[in-house]
This record gives C-alpha cells, structure tokens and sequence, in this order.
C-alpha cells in the first residue's frame, strides 16, 4: 500500500478452487490479482517495472503471472525472459489427491544434488539444448542452495538462443489445418529436452503421480509433466477429441482432471482484463 501512497483498510475474500499444494501457483496468481485489483481499488497504477519489483519480493514466480504467455523464467523464476508464444493447445489437468510439500521438495532436490545422486538436466552447457525447468523457479531457497555452480551466465545465454530458436519457428508461420505447424512448434521444444527436475525426487516418494503422467503420455499427450513440485500433473494434446478421451481414463481410475486449453499471451492479459503489462 504504501507504493501506492494510501492508507486504506482492505479486506480481501478468496474462492480457492485449485487443490492446495497442486504446483499449479494459485497463492501466486491469487497475489498477482489482489496487486491488480488494489489498483483499480484504488485507482492508481504502477508502472510495469515497479509491478515486476513487488512481485519477486513477495514471491520467486510472481513475475511469471505478470507476464504470461510463453516465457522463460531464469534465476528463482524472478528473471523473466517473455517469448514469442506457442498456439494455444488442449490441455488435461490431473489433480491427483496428493499433497506435495514445495519446501520438502527443495530439500530432497539438494540432499539429492549433495550426494551426488542428480544433476541439473537443463541447465545450459553450451552443448545441445537442455532448458531451464519450470519446477526449478517456484518459491524456495535461494538458487544457490540447490546447484553446485551458479547457472546464471549459462542460462542466459540459453535464453537467448531460445528465443531466437522460437521467433525463427513463429515466423515460420502456425497453420492448424491438418496438425502439422500447429504442433511442430511444441514437439520441437520438447525435443530440446525440457524437464521438471522435481519429478526426479518427487516421483520416487509418490510412483502414483508417475504412472498419471504415464496415462496421460499412452493416451496421445504431445507432452506431460508434473506441474511445479506437484502433485498436479499436466498433458498437453494435438486435438481437444483426445484430451477428453485421456480425461476420461484418468477419471475412471478415480483421478480427477479437467480439459482446458492453454492461453496466448493476449488472451491471458484479456482475462486479466488488462490491455498489456509494461514490463520494459
């Protein structure tokens, strides 16, 4: 409030609808709404820099939410590198009745790094693409607790090859007629080999969450993962036919999932209702 010159008592109300300890950032994206809906409250707006700098203070993947879209998050996830976006594509979330701890996750990741028994798979090395996962930017002890060396140098240099490698795929052109381009931008970001590295601490707790993702990749996913340190588990799909059909086993092994799609950066700032985040 006080960046916003005003003291005011606000008293806000949320309807959570997103399974607590999911790894799908509803405490993230709930702050992002309530640092928008005080300044319409209140009438005044920040500008993007400032917005950014409140969001990595209250939390390490904040800045992604202000962002949205496809996007490259480097550091803690509060280095945020927006990229030209993949189409939008169906989406099945599962929501398996698990509850992953972020914090327990972070620790069995550095124990495991200590020991020696894993390493960073997508951190840059200068060689063939590994890229940064997106399990290694939710809120947790500093970057350098949970790496051997700093990556930082080698993950922005990565970024930037990144993102000349998806402007060269985007001017290529996106034709939804017949698959074809529709998918091949994100088939060719998966073989770059994009990884949550969380999966390999966490699936070993919990083998059920493996075997969803497993469901979901037998079932026609173009990718899946475990979304942040869990326990939600995401596929993505060429048709919205297909989604619907993987649902529908989850489902019928009692795990509950939703069909959705993935959003655009525009359509991500319209259901913000914003018209755009200023960020630069």
């Amino acid at each position: 409030m006080a960046v916003l010159g005003a003291r005011r008592k606000v008293v806000i109300e949320i309807e959570k609808s997103l399974p607590v300890q999911g790894g799908l950032g509803g405490a993230s994206g709930n702050a992002v709404g309530a640092l928008l809906a005080l300044e319409r409250a209140l009438k005044k707006r920040l500008s993007g820099s400032e917005r950014l700098r409140i969001a990595a203070e209250v939390g390490s993947d904040l800045p992604l939410f202000l962002v949205g879209g496809t996007c490259l998050g480097v550091g803690r996830g509060e280095e945020v590198f927006p990229l030209p976006d993949l189409p939008s594509v169906p989406c099945v979330i599962a929501t398996p009745q698990v509850a992953v701890s972020t914090p327990q996750a972070f620790r069995d990741w550095h124990s495991a790094v200590s020991a020696g028994t894993v390493e960073l798979s997508s951190t840059w090395t200068g060689g063939g693409a590994r890229p940064h996962t997106a399990g290694s930017h939710m809120a947790g002890p500093p970057a350098s607790k949970l790496t051997v060396t700093d990556p930082s140098d080698r993950m922005n240099e990565f970024s930037r090859r990144l993102s000349v490698w998806l402007s060269e795929s985007a001017l290529s052109g996106v034709s939804t007629r017949g698959g074809g381009r529709a998918e091949t931008p994100l088939l060719d970001l998966v073989r770059t080999g994009i990884e949550n590295d969380f999966q390999r601490v966490v699936f070993p707790k919990y083998p059920e969450l493996r075997e969803v993702k497993s469901v979901l990749e037998r079932s026609g996913a173009l990718y899946a993962s475990l979304s942040g340190s869990g326990s939600a588990i995401y596929g993505l799909f060429g048709s919205r036919a297909v989604a619907l059909k993987a649902a529908g086993k989850l489902k019928n092994n009692g795990v509950p999932a939703a069909v959705t799609t993935t959003l655009t950066r525009p359509q991500y700032w319209k259901k913000m209702q914003v018209s755009g985040f200023e960020w630069i």
